[in-house]
C-alpha cells in the first residue's frame, strides 16, 4: 500500500484491478493521466469549486441512498456490509443506468472515480472500481 499526501492508505492492487480505473479524491489536484473524471457522491463536495473539480461527469444517480450513507458513516468496521448492501442497491433501475454509464466511459479509456470521503479505499467509489473491475454491478 502508498500512502497519499493526507496520509490514508490507497488500497493495494489485485489481479482483477484494471489501472484504467481509479479512485481518488475530489480534493486532490487533477493529473493529465486521470482520463474521464467522474464524481459519484450524491452531495457536491465541500469548499469544492465547480472549475477545481475538472469534472467530465456528476453522476448522483450511482451513489448510495442516503440511508445506507447515513447507516454506514464510513465505518471501516461496516465497509463490506455497506459494500454488499451498496451493489444490491445498484441494481435498481436509475444506478443500474448511472453505472452502465461508468462502464461506457471505462470502455473508451482510463476512468478516475472522484469522491470526497477521507478514505477513498473504503467508499462508494471504491466499491463501484471494484463492481467495475469484474465487469458486474450484482
Amino acid at each position: 500500500m502508498t500512502a497519499s499526501k493526507d496520509g490514508s492508505k490507497n488500497r493495494s492492487t489485485s489481479a482483477h484491478d484494471d489501472p484504467r480505473i481509479r479512485v481518488r479524491r475530489i480534493y486532490d489536484d487533477p493529473e493529465p493521466s486521470d482520463g474521464a473524471r467522474v464524481l459519484v457522491d450524491r452531495v457536491w463536495p465541500r469548499g469544492v469549486s465547480k472549475d477545481h473539480a475538472h469534472l467530465d461527469e456528476w453522476l448522483k444517480d450511482v451513489a448510495p441512498s442516503n440511508e445506507l450513507r447515513q447507516w454506514y458513516g464510513h465505518d471501516p468496521d461496516k465497509y463490506a456490509e455497506f459494500a454488499r448492501r451498496y451493489r444490491e442497491e445498484l441494481k435498481d433501475d436509475t444506478r443500474a443506468e448511472a453505472f452502465d454509464q461508468l462502464k461506457e466511459l471505462a470502455e473508451k479509456g482510463t476512468l478516475t472515480l472522484l469522491t470526497a470521503s477521507k478514505r477513498d479505499d473504503i467508499s462508494q467509489a471504491a466499491v463501484l472500481k471494484k463492481s467495475l473491475d469484474s465487469g458486474r454491478h450484482g
